[in-house]
């Protein structure tokens, strides 16, 4: 039995076959009633007609593809981003091809290689250093490029959540509590992410009158549990907070396990404060005070990003709102 074609489909739904076809092209919403579209796309199903993609990827010299760098798939803040890029894209025609880079430039490197020869019409990359020199390569080329959560100082276009605010609302939510003495531990300094949360925190604590202390801050060498609880333990080792904000809710927990190590509780003798509200943090214990950033927002506003650049050149930087959740990791200092 042959396979269904777009004139089957057109006869079907009483349409012409050029009518079908735009009526199933999602970049061509809008461009046939929805009547229309309605009674083309249930011939089409119907029928089991499929779109010839090869045969479009051909008509239009693109291979509707975007190729979609992450870090690390097991921190569970980019799950919620690549879903919504995923959904972003689909909606107008477009897959991604997922890659994870270990954070490893050279990994990173190799993946912008592999997925360049695939043709992939532009990249979102969320694991790109301020000093990148694949994605500056990329750049180079003039193919699209988006980074979420990360700035270079050549790249532009960019999705980020408003760090500097979060961690400002975090301090001041410390100070208002009473806190005098507050800690921070950060992720690599190599990220542009890590910079603009430490430089906020700098500015949160001169702000509120708090002396500047340089042991106060500590740097975990990644984003994850482990490296968190060694930078924290270090800290502790030559100071006494009533009160830290990790750099990412993955090195809160290892504050967490550093401070259950040493038999100190949470908040009672010392407040946390994560970044990002992964899924799950509330079901911590203690449920943890974080500041949350729109994580599928982040990943539909990098396919729509990415696909105005392919459609039309334009580029731009997007900062989205983030809010503080308070929940039960944070209290008043403890009476000393």
């Amino acid at each position: 039995m042959s396979k269904p074609t777009i004139q089957d489909v057109a006869r079907a739904a009483g349409v012409h076959p050029g009518t079908a076809s735009r009526a199933l092209n999602p970049g061509l919403t809008g461009r046939t009633t929805p009547e229309t579209t309605r009674r083309v796309r249930e011939a089409a199903t119907r029928l089991g007609y499929v779109p010839d993609q090869s045969g479009r990827n051909l008509r239009t010299r693109r291979s509707h593809t975007i190729g979609v760098l992450i870090p690390d798939l097991g921190n569970p803040v980019f799950p919620p981003i690549v879903r919504g890029i995923e959904d972003g894209l689909r909606d107008a025609g477009y897959e991604a091809l997922i890659a994870n880079t270990d954070d490893s430039p050279e990994r990173e490197d190799q993946l912008i290689r592999v997925l360049t020869a695939r043709n992939c019409d532009g990249f979102i990359i969320a694991s790109s250093r301020r000093d990148d020199p694949a994605v500056a390569a990329l750049l180079d080329s003039k193919m699209p490029v988006v980074l979420v959560n990360r700035l270079m100082d050549t790249v532009t276009a960019s999705v980020a959540s408003d760090d500097a605010t979060g961690m400002r609302a975090a301090v001041n939510h410390l100070v208002g509590l009473g806190h005098r003495t507050i800690a921070h531990v950060t992720g690599p300094n190599t990220l542009s992410m890590t910079q603009v949360r430490r430089a906020a925190f700098e500015e949160a604590v001169a702000a509120a009158g708090l002396a500047a202390d340089p042991g106060l801050i500590e740097t975990a060498a990644r984003y994850a549990v482990d490296e968190g609880h060694h930078a924290f333990s270090r800290l502790l080792d030559r100071r006494a907070p009533t009160a830290v904000i990790a750099g990412n809710d993955m090195i809160a927990i290892g504050c967490y396990t550093v401070l259950r190590g040493r038999g100190l509780r949470c908040p009672e003798d010392v407040s946390v404060v994560g970044f990002n509200d992964m899924p799950l943090s509330g079901f911590l214990d203690p449920a943890l005070t974080t500041v949350a950033i729109p994580q599928n927002d982040i990943g539909t506003a990098a396919a729509q990003l990415i696909l105005e650049m392919i459609a039309d050149g334009r580029s731009l930087h997007r900062l989205l709102p983030v809010s503080l959740v308070v929940r039960g990791s944070t209290g008043p200092p403890p009476v000393r």
